[in-house]
């Protein structure tokens, strides 16, 4: 029990600093219970002192993920902004619908599931708040939705991802994998006729969303129906091609007005705004079907590019004597082995990660494309540079924090609450199991590493005879945990505070997002039950 107790108080002391009326800023926070977890894990948990400090070092390496993905997003956007590109895309949407419900569900739900399928990394929302925002919504509550609807398309995310990677190591048959993605994708789809609506209410009056209601679930049904059907064929593709159906059917439904309300004050007519010429909006809108196609070219493996991408294979490689080896190959993969001579290590796939590739590379072709001047440029890397400085310093306390927390294999204060929870619930564990997901991704800020994490716990529980528990169903109930995490996660609560320059909000987001995440974890329980 102590140690259970030890292990969980940095993370409700991080939660009570961020959340209270006079909040610590993550970008202290964050740093500050990085500290502490370091000194109790050298002090209560006895930890020996090169293993706790190769993990300090790799926490710190990893941070740069994570960082340079949202340094990557506010770099493509500030590059948008000063081409004049976001204006034309905002002229745009008004003429497709100048209903707010429908904007809201166009990029904040389709778009975003789309980029989830394609990219994952925390990208949907980096990329969907600041046209939102552009649009006249507001920064926090923006925020909000975005990391609300940024969760049914997870599981799915990256192109299959969390499911066909995060558990690997577990032995899964091809037909079970398939049953767990499938499993998974169900209780998704049921999950997606209250959630997004729970988003919406973030933003607008319940009485909109009541009187815009069809056009809402249609949108919905769009992504929702087609992920689910090729669920029970692939765990890779669901996600990307529902979210393409669904944004080509939610822009063409909000253009022709169907299931939108027409009444005055709720929207306007569409002959208010005059749609932008053709050429002038592919160009202006080349920063996003740019980084949309190099994402879905380097993610799907029949391409080839994502093999190259991730080629572990060094070309360089040198040892540092005790602080460890370090490596690199042609397709830029870096790689720290054996840090301070114990068995962890860090690597990066700097050309996979969505940061030089897309936004970086995108943005650089933007300024030609766009036509944009040097002044212009200059001011994009200022006020990019000037931006991340804060989240850099969050995100680097987080990740420091996150590594400890599961440094210690079986022993680790990640492991020892994932085995209270599931000690405390016994043969109701299916239940429950969601939110050993989310308490995952809360910690790593990935619904991959969430399945990593405790996939094998959870296949331990589901293989108890005495349990009687279905082992697909419950890794499925893991994958789903690890997708609603996302709302909590800090990880992409920074980002996305970050890309929209807020400061000092994550402690006000998290008290609201953790909202849905429990009412998510509901609709989980009840419908694997049914499964």
């Amino acid at each position: 029990m102590t140690d259970l107790l030890v292990s969980i108080f940095p993370i409700a002391l991080l939660i009570y600093l961020m959340t209270r009326r006079k909040s610590v800023p993550s970008h202290h926070a964050l740093p500050f219970v990085a500290g502490l977890m370091y000194v109790l894990k050298l002090t209560y948990f006895a930890a020996p002192l090169d293993e706790i400090n190769a993990t300090v070092v790799a926490g710190f390496l990893t941070a740069w993920t994570p960082i340079l993905i949202v340094w990557g997003a506010i770099f493509l956007f500030r590059t948008m902004e000063r081409s004049g590109a976001m204006a034309v895309i905002h002229t745009w949407l008004d003429s497709v619908t100048r209903n707010r419900v429908a904007q809201l569900m166009i990029v904040g739900w389709a778009f975003a599931f789309m980029i989830e399928g394609a990219s994952g990394f925390g990208t949907p929302a980096a990329l969907a708040a600041p046209i939102l925002v552009g649009l006249g919504f507001p920064p926090v509550r923006v925020a909000i939705l975005c990391l609300i609807m940024n969760s049914v398309p997870v599981s799915m995310g990256a192109v299959g991802t969390p499911t066909w990677f995060g558990f690997a190591e577990l032995g899964l048959t091809q037909p079970e994998m398939l049953e767990v993605g499938f499993k998974s994708a169900i209780v998704h789809g049921a999950a997606a006729l209250v959630i997004p609506i729970i988003a919406l209410r973030f933003i607008v009056s319940g009485r909109e969303v009541r009187k815009n209601w069809l056009f809402v679930f249609l949108s919905i049904l769009t992504c929702v129906v087609p992920y689910i059907i090729l669920s029970k064929f692939s765990y890779e593709f669901p996600a990307v091609v529902g979210g393409m159906i669904g944004l080509l059917s939610s822009v063409f439904l909000a253009s022709k007005g169907i299931g939108l309300d027409g009444s005055a004050g709720e929207s306007s007519p569409r002959d208010h705004t005059i749609a932008p010429p053709r050429g002038r909006l592919i160009r202006a809108m080349f920063p996003l079907w740019g980084t949309v196609a190099i994402l879905i070219i380097t993610r799907i493996p029949q391409i080839g590019l994502r093999g190259l991408l991730n080629a572990t294979s060094p070309c360089w490689s040198r040892s540092f004597g005790t602080l460890g080896e370090i490596g690199i190959t042609p397709s830029l993969v870096l790689s720290f082995e054996h840090i301070l001579q114990t068995d962890v290590g860090w690597n990066m796939k700097m050309l996979f990660v969505p940061a030089i590739i897309p936004f970086f590379v995108i943005s650089a072709v933007s300024f030609f494309v766009l036509k944009m001047n040097r002044k212009s440029v200059a001011a994009v890397w200022r006020d990019s540079a000037s931006q991340i400085k804060h989240p850099m310093y969050a995100l680097i306390g987080a990740l420091i924090f996150v590594k400890l927390l599961m440094a210690g294999g079986e022993n680790s204060c990640v492991m020892i609450i994932g085995k209270a929870l599931a000690d405390a619930t016994g043969k109701h564990w299916q239940l429950a199991s969601s939110y050993l997901g989310a308490l995952g991704a809360f910690f790593a800020g990935s619904n991959t590493v969430s399945n990593l994490t405790f996939g094998g716990i959870q296949d331990t529980i589901a293989r108890d005879t005495s349990l009687s528990l279905n082992r697909t169903t419950i890794l499925a109930m893991q994958s789903v945990g690890g997708a609603m995490g996302n709302m909590v996660c800090i990880n992409n609560i920074v980002a996305v505070c970050s890309v929209l320059g807020l400061t000092g909000k994550e402690g006000f987001i998290i008290k609201r997002t953790v909202i849905p995440v429990i009412i998510y974890g509901i609709i989980a329980a009840v419908i694997s039950l049914m499964l």
